[in-house]
């Protein structure tokens, strides 16, 4: 069994595992493969898409989802004790919550896998869908070249996660002070934008959007990019900031359509990290 809760940690053949076995789900395999099996899920009110196409995921392979507010961690018990009743009973465990700290933690003394949802510093799941999202859309995604509009947070650095195993072209496009060590940066978008193929953006806090003036991707802009160029923001995107309401109305918009596999690759995660 295996943990998943950093892309950096994993190699690429791992990746083109689970998007082998995402699919082999879509063709139909891998039914029951939960049956009788529970995942414990802890997560917060306000998560939508991750948590209902885990919620649905483990339903279809057949297990149950027990669910806790990810805050039920955050109490004064021991993680120690705390994994020490769960490998009683539960198969799996799902966790979203900001620290990453609490996250291994529950790894470490865990006999059972435990999956990364979302922290503060990643958000694997996420960009392993969009990956394979793009494997089956692009001529060549591996040899694409893509930029990330946004600040050093979650999204941002689990893309980079992703370039350094998989070698992927990555620059990022933000105000200053908010550049991730070791990306090519640029300050002004439309300067960025040129020769690339996939545009990335992450939402950002209302008190730095000013900060970031010079990097809203609106239809100019990505039709300054490479022809075919897709435009990728990560929800929930807000029209009006990181994003222009008319470029979300262009065929550059990858659409909701571009997230329908987050859900067979999160249970093609869950199925790696048993087999």
């Amino acid at each position: 069994m295996k943990d998943f809760i950093k892309l950096s940690v994993l190699k690429s053949d791992d990746i083109y595992r689970i998007f082998s076995i995402t699919d082999d789900i879509i063709a139909g395999g891998y039914n029951g493969f939960l049956n009788g099996k529970s995942a414990v899920m802890f997560f917060p009110a306000s998560s939508i898409r991750t948590r209902i196409t885990f919620e649905k995921g483990i339903h279809l392979l057949g297990g149950q989802s027990i669910l806790f507010p990810d805050g039920t961690l955050d109490k004064k018990e021991d993680l120690r004790d705390v994994c020490g009743y769960l490998d009683n009973w539960a198969d799996i465990i799902i966790v979203r919550h900001k620290d990453i700290g609490l996250v291994e933690k529950l790894a470490r003394y865990s006999e059972v896998p435990v999956i990364n949802a979302m922290t503060d510093v990643n958000h694997p799941c996420e960009i392993l869908s969009d990956l394979y999202t793009l494997s089956k859309t692009r001529k060549d995604f591996i040899n694409d070249k893509y930029l990330f509009c946004g600040r050093s947070g979650n999204i941002g650095l689990a893309w980079k996660e992703a370039s350094e195993v998989l070698g992927l072209d990555l620059s990022q496009c933000c105000g200053a002070g908010y550049e991730m060590d070791g990306v090519k940066v640029y300050y002004n978008i439309k300067e960025a934008v040129k020769g690339k193929d996939i545009i990335c953006t992450d939402s950002l806090p209302a008190a730095i959007l000013n900060d970031f003036s010079e990097c809203q991707v609106d239809k100019e802009v990505m039709e300054m990019a490479n022809p075919g160029a897709v435009l990728n923001p990560c929800p929930p995107f807000y029209r009006g900031e990181e994003v222009s309401g008319d470029v979300i109305e262009t065929g550059y918009f990858a659409g909701y359509g571009f997230k329908k596999n987050l859900l067979a690759v999160q249970q093609a995660i869950m199925i790696w990290c048993f087999i």
